[in-house]
């Protein structure tokens, strides 16, 4: 056996996530005393509410939870799921059609593994999240990517989507709010792509994620609302890990026609089996308990929204659109590429990312991580103070 053959090829191919890459230089920085401020990773920094941390606490001492469970989920939290589908996404559907997955990732790399077959192309509107194309490989899908750019907002329009259609196209992959740029489609936006989806007989694969994460009285419409008769092709993937602070629970969860949820749990019965019962239990008093606490957390979201937009676009050659979801800002850069900063000209958002890491110890993920180079993802989701400063680091390295 040769070194090549030692892993395989499928295995071998896949890329290590970015921004976990990113997040993880910076820690390894901060814990070699260097003070790094890391706008990489997506994750809210609020601990977890107390009375979800507390549900949990009585579950782990609970017998019933130390043993195996059904593989697609407790049956009382896969009906308080389709309860909150119902609520945020206008879907009415039955508890039998949703499956609790072991973070949004599962649900992302089970949607597209049940859905396609080697060479199915899967339209992607670009940026996207880093872990789609790794999704759709390890599924032997094809990847389309669709660019819309800091001047349309991030936004594909239905004529972006029609032109990269082909007769090998099956799923539409659609997300709003967007990892990584903050961008929400407008109702109308999202009933134009939705008609158009449905008029050709594609899946749609929509990552609702950060539906519950909105700015300015914006409303992140599902596509299943907008066009009802999307319902029967179209895969919901959620979870708790954003709204809820519940990152490392991981807990999400998809939901979607009843034969496609049931190859996605016989899928499941054999990969991990049932989530952890604890995690569970968490998420079911995080859907039907209190939301305060998710109105406190999107405040202080807003806020920091708007002061790393007004401070990043005091950077000459940086443009940074104003995002209405998420808690990302997706700054155009590329007015800082091709110049001298310190003795170091970048040619790329990649070489940029290192050089401000190098000079000004600011932490970000590159656009290369997203799609097209030229621009850097920043996550506010991170204290106020070293928000301000960590602008403010860039705004001193780039005067």
């Amino acid at each position: 056996m040769t070194s090549a053959n030692r892993i395989s090829r499928r295995i071998s191919a896949i890329a290590e996530s970015a921004t976990l890459k990113v997040d993880a230089k910076a820690k390894a920085l901060q814990a070699a005393g260097r003070p790094v401020i890391s706008f990489a990773a997506g994750e809210p920094d609020f601990p977890t509410p107390e009375h979800i941390v507390e549900a949990a606490v009585i579950a782990v001492r609970d017998p019933k939870n130390h043993r195996y469970t059904p593989a697609a989920g407790l049956p009382e939290l896969r009906e308080a799921i389709a309860e909150k589908t119902k609520r945020d996404s206008g879907l009415a559907i039955d508890a039998s059609q949703v499956v609790v997955t072991n973070g949004g990732k599962q649900a992302v790399y089970q949607a597209f593994a049940t859905l396609l077959d080697p060479g199915d192309e899967v339209i992607v509107p670009t940026p996207y999240w880093t872990t789609y194309p790794e999704a759709i490989k390890l599924a032997g899908g094809v990847q389309v990517d669709v660019f819309a750019g800091a001047d349309q907002e991030y936004l594909v329009t239905v004529d972006q989507l029609e032109a990269a259609r082909t007769p090998r196209s099956k799923v539409l992959l659609f997300v709003s709010p967007s990892n990584p740029t903050g961008a929400v489609y407008a109702p109308e936006q999202v009933r134009a792509i939705g008609e158009w989806a449905d008029a050709h007989g594609l899946w749609v694969i929509t990552d609702e994620i950060y539906q519950n994460l909105t700015y300015d009285g914006v409303r992140a419409v599902s596509i299943v609302e907008a066009v009802p008769s999307l319902a029967d092709r179209t895969i919901l993937v959620n979870g708790v890990a954003k709204t809820y602070a519940m990152t490392g629970w991981r807990l999400g969860w998809m939901a979607g026609p009843a034969d496609a949820m049931k190859a996605a749990a016989n899928l499941q019965s054999h990969l991990s089996s049932n989530v952890s019962n604890i995690s569970q239990r968490a998420a079911l008093a995080a859907l039907t308990g209190p939301q305060d606490c998710v109105a406190e957390m999107l405040a202080a979201f807003n806020r920091r929204r708007q002061v790393i937009v007004s401070e990043l676009n005091k950077i000459p050659g940086v443009v940074t659109p104003n995002p209405k979801g998420a808690f990302y800002v997706y700054p155009d850069v590329s007015g800082l590429l091709g110049k001298s900063w310190g003795g170091v000209t970048p040619t790329t958002s990649l070489e940029l990312a290192d050089l401000i890491l190098d000079q000004a110890e600011v932490a970000a993920v590159p656009g290369e991580a997203f799609g097209p180079s030229g621009y850097l993802r920043f996550s506010y989701a991170l204290g106020d103070g070293p928000l301000l400063e960590g602008v403010q680091r860039l705004q001193k390295l780039f005067s």
